[in-house]
């Protein structure tokens, strides 16, 4: 069984080969420009967590408050389930969503993407951890990883099919970091990961060792 980070290289490899020059220099500017800002920095190891309650993919709404009763809680940010990285992440951590389970932990996931796109990425990458849906980025902004994509990526993104914004349900074309954060019951949060290169994830094995 290959790792997320295996993974990962094997799909920028197919990437590198197959997307134009143009393409991957403006994609690359983009990442560069984010890290180079000083927004979305995400919260740290420390911080209160932000008590949030969001729609799972059926609906129902779930609230950290009461995961937290039952142990600690990884909260991982995704962009939707349009971005490839998102999903190899998100199914990574089903391979290992015993484990977290094992360790007395709870997981879910949360994109600005609709309860209707939610449920598309759960059934799709077949997870049994809760999806949420967290639109116009509330949640995302309270945990401070939202940013705006600059226009020139915009045009990329909808030259290539891809609507994120009426994936989220809104005009704003703003996403969340890929970042993920392990809360404790008392509600702080001792780890964080808030990359601004979204190709980079933490492999959740990491994850599981820092509960």
């Amino acid at each position: 069984m290959s790792t997320l980070l295996e993974e990962i290289q094997a799909y920028q490899e197919q990437f590198r080969q197959k997307a134009p020059a143009e393409k991957q220099r403006l994609m690359t500017q983009a990442t560069e420009e984010l890290a180079a800002s000083n927004g979305a920095k995400g919260l740290s190891v420390g911080d209160e967590a932000p008590r949030f309650t969001l729609p799972n993919a059926a609906g129902t709404s779930v609230a950290l408050a009461d995961l937290l009763t039952q142990g600690p809680v990884i909260v991982t940010f995704y962009r939707g389930g349009w971005c490839p990285y998102c999903n190899l992440e998100l199914r990574a951590y089903q391979r290992e969503l015993a484990k977290i389970q094992e360790k007395g932990a709870t997981l879910v996931a949360i994109s600005p993407e609709t309860p209707d796109h939610s449920l598309s990425t759960q059934e799709k990458n077949d997870l049994e951890f809760a999806v949420l849906s967290d639109v116009d980025n509330v949640v995302a902004g309270q945990f401070d990883l939202v940013f705006e994509m600059p226009d020139y990526l915009i045009e990329i993104y909808k030259a290539s099919g891809l609507d994120v914004a009426g994936h989220n349900g809104n005009e704003d074309w703003q996403l969340p970091k890929p970042a993920t954060f392990i809360i404790q019951p008392s509600g702080g949060i001792s780890f964080a990961d808030v990359p601004s290169d979204y190709t980079k994830r933490v492999d959740p094995l990491t994850i599981i060792s820092k509960l």
